[in-house]
């Protein structure tokens, strides 16, 4: 006997956007707002891993890691055959709270100083950029999840052409 059945059905098409996220659940029901509102996706694939498209990065000292990681999404990409990704990564924004620097950031960087982390991000944003999916036929967007001091989301995009980050959207 099942203890739980679903009124929505298995669907048979698999959705062609992958959402990389970190897996903290603090984010998760703005992250959903954010693509069912902001962007206006409803069904997405999701690799949800501590430091999210962070884990994808070579910085830090875990290389094995950012390579399993990259193994995984590579797979997605091609298994499922995905047309876009949404890289989120997340942090406090301007006067947002201390508490939410992402913990994989601060355990990589052995800190949690909100500038130094959203750097070590930015960096590794542009890194995955270039090194996972330069030669894929994919549309790629990095987000950052900006926390605010109310405990709203901001997401700002990544301009890979300008290296910085720039205002986005409002969650």
């Amino acid at each position: 006997m099942p203890i739980f059945t679903t009124g929505a059905t298995w669907r048979i098409e698999r959705p062609h956007t992958l959402v990389v996220a970190c897996s903290d659940g603090r984010l998760q029901v703005q992250i959903d707002e954010f693509l069912r509102e902001g962007l206006g996706v409803q069904e997405y694939d999701r690799l949800y891993l501590p430091g999210g498209p962070g884990a994808l990065a070579t910085s830090g000292d875990e290389f094995a890691r950012s390579e399993r990681a990259t193994s995984e999404l590579t797979f997605l990409l091609d298994a499922h055959k995905i047309e876009s990704v949404l890289l989120l990564f997340h942090g406090p924004g301007p006067g947002g709270p201390r508490g939410s620097v992402c913990a994989d950031y601060a355990r990589k960087l052995r800190h949690d100083d909100p500038a130094k982390v959203r750097q070590q991000q930015e960096a590794d944003a542009g890194e995955v950029l270039r090194r996972v999916f330069a030669f894929r036929k994919v549309e790629v967007r990095a987000l950052f999840c900006d926390v605010r001091e109310d405990l709203a989301l901001d997401i700002v995009e990544y301009d890979l052409g300008k290296g910085r980050a720039v205002r986005h959207t409002q969650v």
